[in-house]
């Protein structure tokens, strides 16, 4: 028995002292490289332990350091299927290996939104066509899973899907779109890192070391450190009341009931505030760094709604710090300007094309033409991922396409009219489906009236009898805008102001 015992200490000592080398999640089968850069491949392993990796003829060795090990894979070209051998005291085959182009789909909602069907959500657009017509097996996804965390989380611990008609369901639909329209200009493997949360902030996504060190951001830090030390009490609250608010709430749902008005709301637990600064950044960007990848599409905003001014500062500096951390440069970061809804802060739409010049390689998807005023999750997402694609095709595979609607560039007053000049007019300027709409006006009280708007070559010309001294101009500017300037191309004008804060 004395020996049989120690024999066991003995093995549980060995197994712990040559842990099994093990690269990270996103290394698996089914996977997709970034071709044309150095890829970096990652995971864990014993302290000192020798890891090689082989590679479509390529063969690198490193030492693992802190349970650690990293090495990076000179550039490759598109093509497979082929596998990789990871071997150390043990050997890993991953199979089934595609390279071509990684982009990483982030945000909330929108993006977040899968093509099939979603409790309490319109079906996607003819999302069941959609899904019989997937079969595209060298477009995968690679899902990281929800999770926040006050530390930084090394692996997602998921897996790479292939796109099928079954699988595709659960892809992002617009992920699916963009990645299906690209796949069919390139002709190369798509691969997408899909990380996303529904409701969530820009500040979720930024380290929080970042946003304390910045003076316009570093409240927004503080405030999560007092939400969470105040999380507890909160809870014990609720559960200290919960009898009083159940007796009121069932009292106040018989009065509604019997004047036939709507009930009223369900006593709820006090939000736990995890997933604040950084958190998501933490648990859902992080484990995906530095994976090679060509860049981002992102569609996010909406819980941003109120504070527009502040994303003018958080949202480009969010962009900066993923940079950052990835250290591959400043890769293109495409994204979708929110959608019309009614409600919808039309400053955060404001923030959203101020960011344009505020950072490097980056493009804006306008989506007037394709929301919905009563829901914040509009259906057609088809022409979203089409858009992004387009902004692909010219910022990162420098395409000579038009890929934006017109963009507000300047304006002069010229007497009793605003002469308004645009960049991405493509092949001109057009009023879709008769007279421009949309466009309002102001002299020097400031107060905006309709006004009437002509296109005269690249340029717009707005006025209104009633004002003899304009002052500023304004398009679409309003939570639901109904406007309809575009160019040739069929891409959607931004919403603007001239009077910009």
């Amino acid at each position: 028995m004395k020996k049989s015992l120690l024999l066991s200490l003995l093995v549980m000592m060995f197994a712990k002292s040559f842990a099994a080398v093990k690269p990270n999640s996103l290394f698996s089968d089914n996977m997709v490289l970034q071709r044309g850069v150095v890829v970096p491949v990652w995971g864990t392993a014993s302290d000192s332990e020798k890891v090689t990796v082989e590679f479509n003829g390529q063969k690198v060795t490193t030492i693992a350091k802190d349970g650690k090990w990293m090495l990076k894979l000179k550039p490759l070209k598109a093509g497979g299927p082929y596998k990789m051998i990871i071997s150390g005291q043990n050997t890993i085959t991953i199979q089934n290996i595609l390279v071509g182009e990684v982009w990483v789909c982030g945000g909330q909602s929108n993006m977040e939104r899968q093509l099939g069907l979603r409790s309490g959500q319109k079906p996607i657009v003819n999302w069941i066509e959609e899904a019989l017509n997937a079969n595209y097996p060298e477009i995968r996804q690679y899902h990281v899973g929800r999770k926040a965390s006050d530390t930084i989380v090394a692996d997602a611990n998921s897996k790479w899907e292939i796109c099928d008609t079954t699988s595709v369901r659960e892809f992002s639909a617009v992920g699916y779109f963009f990645a299906r329209d690209l796949y069919k200009q390139l002709k190369v493997p798509i691969g997408l890192l899909f990380s996303t949360v529904g409701g969530t902030t820009a500040e979720s996504w930024t380290t929080k070391a970042t946003l304390e060190g910045n003076s316009e951001l570093k409240i927004l830090a503080e405030q999560y450190d007092k939400a969470k030390l105040a999380y507890p009490d909160a809870v014990a609250k609720y559960k200290k009341d919960l009898p009083t608010l159940m007796l009121k709430y069932a009292a106040d749902t018989l009065v509604a009931l019997a004047a036939h008005k709507p009930f009223p709301a369900k006593p709820a637990p006090p939000r736990n505030p995890a997933g604040g600064a950084g958190g998501l950044y933490n648990a859902m960007i992080n484990p995906i760094i530095p994976y090679a990848i060509k860049g981002v599409i992102w569609y996010q905003g909406e819980s941003n709604g109120g504070r527009g001014k502040q994303y003018q500062t958080l949202f480009p500096t969010m962009i900066t710090d993923w940079r950052q951390h990835w250290n591959q440069g400043d890769f293109p970061f495409l994204f979708v300007q929110i959608a019309p809804y009614r409600g919808a802060d039309p400053m955060i739409r404001e923030a959203q094309f101020l960011t344009l010049n505020k950072v490097p390689n980056v493009a804006m998807v306008v989506t007037t033409d394709c929301g919905d005023s009563a829901d914040i999750h509009p259906a057609y997402k088809q022409p979203v991922g089409n858009r992004l694609s387009l902004a692909a095709r010219a910022l990162a595979y420098k395409e000579k396409i038009e890929y934006s609607g017109p963009l507000f560039d300047n304006y002069a007053v010229k007497g009793t009219e605003v002469e308004i000049s645009f960049t991405h007019t493509g092949k001109g300027l057009v009023a879709k489906d008769g007279e421009l709409t949309g466009f309002s006006i102001c002299g020097p009280d400031k107060k905006f009236v309709p006004a009437m708007a002509v296109i005269s070559g690249n340029k717009v010309i707005v006025s209104n009898p009633n004002i003899s001294f304009p002052l500023a101009v304004r398009y679409g500017f309003v939570s639901v805008p109904h406007v309809n300037l575009f160019n040739q191309e069929g891409l959607p004008a931004s919403p603007f102001r001239t009077d910009v804060e």
